[in-house]
């Protein structure tokens, strides 16, 4: 009988997994190292599609000791959104704080009590600064399974709210991304800028960059529309070009 891969994926997101990197990985806290490994694993946590980084305790440089008990995170979705903080764990371990060159950053280590990763601690994506040999990481690590594809196209691209155009192409480019819907991302020539403003909004993305946002004009809701101005390489084909959410907007494929 023929498998679908996604379906087990999403199966295995149930249980605690990891995959080693051969990468070296190195954490920071303020300028000083909280880890130094070249023996360090991905791991995600049960219900949990974003990833953190576990490295062996001889690794660690930074000083370890228990957190205080964490406030009770409700683990009910399916899914747990990346929003939900570090120390909401979905599997068995001591929570501990990190502590280097007078710093501290609480509750931003974790010790697994499962046997497969036994002397393996995580660490917090968003306490520390992270790299990957001598580069950079934003947001959290790359998950060795994501696929971003980049693909341009002659679809025709209309987004509108309550029925003033916002933006119209016939030359979107694409992007796929593991796990997530697709999305056009139009050239901002093809977009009427007189309804959008700039919002302070800015979030990572450790596939594509910094992204910064725009909501509607003359309306109180939320960001509707975002665009990276200067992406990360591998995604460098969709520098400038603008998407929308299209549970906010309406996007239709003419």
């Amino acid at each position: 009988m023929a498998t679908k891969i996604s379906d087990q994926l999403q199966q295995l997101s149930l249980e605690l997994r990891f995959e080693p990197t051969p990468k070296r990985i190195r954490a920071l806290l303020g300028e000083h190292v909280v880890l130094d490994s070249r023996r360090a694993v991905i791991v995600w946590e049960p219900r949990r599609m974003v990833p953190c980084y576990a490295v062996p305790a001889d690794g660690v440089v930074g000083v370890l000791s228990p957190a205080a008990p964490p406030e009770p995170t409700p683990l009910a979705p399916p899914v747990l959104h990346p929003g939900i903080p570090f120390s909401g764990h979905s599997t068995p371990g001591e929570s501990l704080d990190v502590s280097v060159g007078g710093l501290t950053a609480e509750a931003a280590a974790f010790r697994f009590d499962d046997p497969d990763l036994a002397g393996y601690l995580a660490f917090d994506p968003a306490a520390f600064s992270w790299l990957e040999e001598d580069d950079a990481v934003q947001s959290h690590p790359r998950d060795p399974f994501h696929r971003v594809d980049i693909r341009h196209s002659c679809r025709h691209i209309r987004v509108s709210s309550n029925g003033t155009v916002l933006a119209e192409s016939t030359s979107p480019v694409m992007v796929f991304e593991t796990g997530m819907a697709e999305r056009s991302y139009l050239p901002p020539a093809h977009v009427d800028w007189s309804q959008l403003i700039a919002t302070d909004t800015v979030t990572l993305c450790p596939y594509k960059g910094a992204a910064s946002y725009w909501r509607l004009a003359g309306a109180s809701g939320g960001d509707v529309a975002w665009s990276y101005q200067e992406p990360l390489p591998l995604a460098g084909e969709i520098a400038g070009l603008v998407c929308f959410y299209d549970n906010l907007v309406d996007v239709e494929e003419l």
